[in-house]
């Protein structure tokens, strides 16, 4: 399998791995997507993995899940309040959904962040275990 011994390779990987994901749940969400969130996406997946690597084994994986979802939902603030106020893309907004923070998160979203933080995890520990020769012990769910 392959190894990506330099830092700056295996990062840049992860980015397009988590960027591509990330466009892909949209356009199959909602139909669309924009080039900006292939960027949140590959940032969100690198600190997915950041933390899923120091995570301890031994902690329980739904605290794993709630930070998890937590960071996505804090790349989408800050990507929103980047892309849709400050650049005036208006790439989307989540005015219509209760309890919204300026249109650019919402609770629904979060939750579903939540659920789909389990598969990025999973593969966050494939792709570490298998393609950069991670240790097994971190890396719990592919020994």
């Amino acid at each position: 399998m392959l190894l990506l011994k330099n830092s700056f390779l295996k990062y840049l990987f992860l980015f397009w791995v988590g960027g591509f994901l990330y466009i892909s749940i949209e356009l199959m969400y909602s139909g669309s997507s924009h080039i900006t969130m292939l960027i949140a996406g590959g940032i969100g997946f690198i600190l997915i993995g950041l933390l899923n690597d120091k995570f301890p084994p031994n902690k329980s994986i739904i605290f794993q899940m709630m930070i998890t979802a937590l960071i996505i939902t804090a790349v989408e603030l800050t990507t929103g309040l980047i892309v849709n106020v400050w650049l005036h893309y208006n790439v989307w907004s989540y005015r219509m959904f209760p309890y919204n923070l300026w249109g650019q998160i919402c609770p629904y979203f979060s939750i579903l962040w939540f659920i789909l933080s389990l598969p990025a995890i999973l593969l966050d520990d494939l792709l570490r275990y298998r393609i950069f020769k991670g240790d097994k012990k971190k890396h719990k769910y592919w020994i």
